[in-house]
């Protein structure tokens, strides 16, 4: 019996020495690996193997280099007894086997788009000719593809067929990278992100309701409301595309449905200073301020005295006199004088008065009015004695 386990036992550790050599991954694998040095133009980068694997520094982009202890994720392109050659994607000088690897393992080869034609877009990949769908070259809209032409771009082999004769059908797509690229960058960036906290974006497009902020793989939305505590009519009053701003997140919703993005909510006057703060500690009741028509309703006229700090004038202290409607003293766009008749901090209203303004002038003019003095001409019967004795 014990004759019969040391012959199992020997035949399990031939079966594993057998195994040994193919352990580890294989070409056409994405593995994640730290780098633990760096020699000249070669990259050393531990992958859980027996020894680290290796990959030229020119794979690598040189607007983020690596260095020591950095973890890199790339692909097995090549492997030969322990060594293992990684890449970024492949390059020049593919064959129909090395982009069949890439579509099976989803690696990204280079192409260098060489013209546009119906529909979309030539690209060589390694000497084969692929073609990339216009929908595909991009995220976004394309409305002008040549500016691609001459390019070496990235792509993901979608398609590979073979038509005979040595000839392929080979169709790729850039958006697929791009889409995977924004998807890891969305998640890295909603991990971090929090109501209340304060991010920087720039404005990728400009809707009527509002502006959408490229956060960094996902857009949180500026809405209208959002911009100030001035009335916006334009969303493009405030922001353009392209501009880089800082808003405060106010709210972070879960995707509705799978597949699509969290919803981040933005604010650009959570950052700003209430002016009706300034109003209540600088402004007392019965104060005069010059504002500007803003709007006008059957009942009365709203004037704003500063961004985003409108009052109300009712119809009734517009004027003197009967008033049918605010249009007949007053039109949007006009400067006009007024006196504040009462702050409400806890509905943030304010009452505001025209008619009391001449009522305030007319008792400023009678308190600065002095009479000349003059010599007193006596009682009326001083009076009348006089005109007798004459």
């Amino acid at each position: 019996m014990a004759d019969d386990d040391n012959k199992g036992f020997a035949a399990l550790m031939a079966e594993m020495g057998a195994e040994a050599p193919s352990r580890g991954p294989s070409v056409g694998d994405q593995v994640t690996g730290t780098v633990v040095a760096i020699d000249g133009q070669t990259v050393f980068v531990d992958v859980g193997a027996k020894a680290e694997a290796v990959l030229e520094r020119s794979e690598l982009d040189d607007e983020h280099p690596v260095k020591v202890g950095d973890s890199l994720k790339a692909f097995v392109v090549a492997r030969k007894g322990g060594q293992i050659s990684l890449g970024m994607r492949l390059g020049r000088g593919d064959d129909a086997a090395a982009l069949q690897q890439a579509h099976d393992a989803g690696m990204p080869v280079l192409g260098k788009v060489s013209a546009v034609n119906k529909g979309g877009l030539e690209v060589d990949v390694g000497g084969m000719r692929a073609f990339c769908p216009l929908s595909q070259i991009d995220i976004a809209r394309v409305d002008d593809p040549a500016i691609y032409v001459g390019q070496e771009l990235e792509f993901a082999v979608t398609k590979l067929e073979s038509e005979g004769k040595g000839r392929f059908n080979v169709v790729v797509s850039r958006r697929v990278l791009l889409e995977k690229q924004r998807a890891s960058l969305a998640a890295e960036t909603l991990s971090k992100l929090a109501v209340g906290a304060i991010v920087r974006g720039k404005v990728s497009h400009i809707k009527e309701f509002g502006a959408f902020v490229d956060l960094g793989g996902l857009d949180g939305l500026l809405h209208k409301s959002e911009l100030g505590f001035g009335r916006v009519v334009k969303t493009e009053d405030v922001v353009s595309v392209g501009d880089v701003v800082e808003a405060q997140v106010t709210r972070i919703e879960p995707p509705r449905e799978p597949g699509q993005s969290s919803r981040i909510s933005l604010s650009l006057k959570a950052l700003q200073k209430d002016p009706w703060d300034e109003l209540v500690a600088t402004v007392p009741k019965g104060a005069q301020r010059t504002g500007k028509v803003v709007r006008l309703e059957s009942f009365g006229a709203f004037i704003e005295l500063a961004d985003g700090l409108d009052g109300l004038v009712h119809v009734s202290e517009l004027a003197d006199r009967r008033v049918g409607h605010p249009r007949e003293v007053v039109s949007p766009g006009q400067e006009v004088d007024v006196v504040v008749l009462d702050i409400d901090s806890e509905r943030r209203r304010l009452a505001l008065s025209m008619k009391q303004v001449a009522a305030q002038q007319e008792a400023a003019q009678a308190a600065g009015y002095r009479p000349a003095s003059k010599q007193s001409l006596g009682t009326f019967a001083d009076l009348m004695k006089k005109k007798h004795n004459r």
